[in-house]
């Protein structure tokens, strides 16, 4: 029997202005990734964010405090204050895969988050994919379409909030 925390029963249900996705995690090859997501949204953490970068066909990003209302900081440049090691493994980045996400840094990831909306292979082994959608691949779509805007780089702002109401870590059916 090894020393597994009881936790890898459990999921996170993000509950956002679009409707719910439930991710199950995989402890087995990210723990420390995993256990820094858990303890962010049992904190309520990422209560109150928005998903601030949205690429239809790559991924959909949240996870940012600074998307919280009354907020000032540059989305998509803060986190919790601190860093978590880079968990890189074989899990393929490939539709409904949550991975961290970090700057040019390897270990840089604090809190923020992306779900793969499509195929982004060339992400494998460079950013730490921690877990997969289970439920909710419907939301995902919608939030994958949402209209988006340039900010003065890319286009992927969205036009309107898609807010992160909670995200909550619930025992797995």
């Amino acid at each position: 029997m090894s020393n597994e925390p009881a936790s890898t029963n459990e999921v996170a249900v993000i509950k956002t202005s679009y409707g719910e996705m439930t991710l199950a995690f995989w402890p087995d090859v990210a723990p420390k990734t995993v256990e820094n997501f858990k303890k962010l949204a049992r904190a309520g953490f990422y209560d109150g964010t928005a998903f601030h970068r949205i690429i239809k066909g790559f991924m959909i990003q949240g996870g940012c405090p600074n998307t919280k209302a009354g907020e000032t900081g540059m989305p998509g440049t803060g986190g919790p204050g601190w860093k978590v090691k880079a968990e890189f493994n074989e899990k393929p980045h490939v539709r409904g895969v949550i991975s961290m996400a970090r700057s040019s840094h390897p270990d840089s990831a604090g809190s923020q988050f992306f779900i793969c909306h499509g195929d982004a292979r060339f992400l494998d082994r460079q950013y730490t994919a921690f877990g997969q959608l289970i439920k909710g691949d419907e939301v995902l779509e919608q939030l994958a379409n949402v209209p988006v805007k340039s900010n003065g780089g890319e286009k992927s702002t969205p036009i309107d909030r898609v807010a992160v109401e909670s995200v909550k870590i619930v025992p797995a059916a």
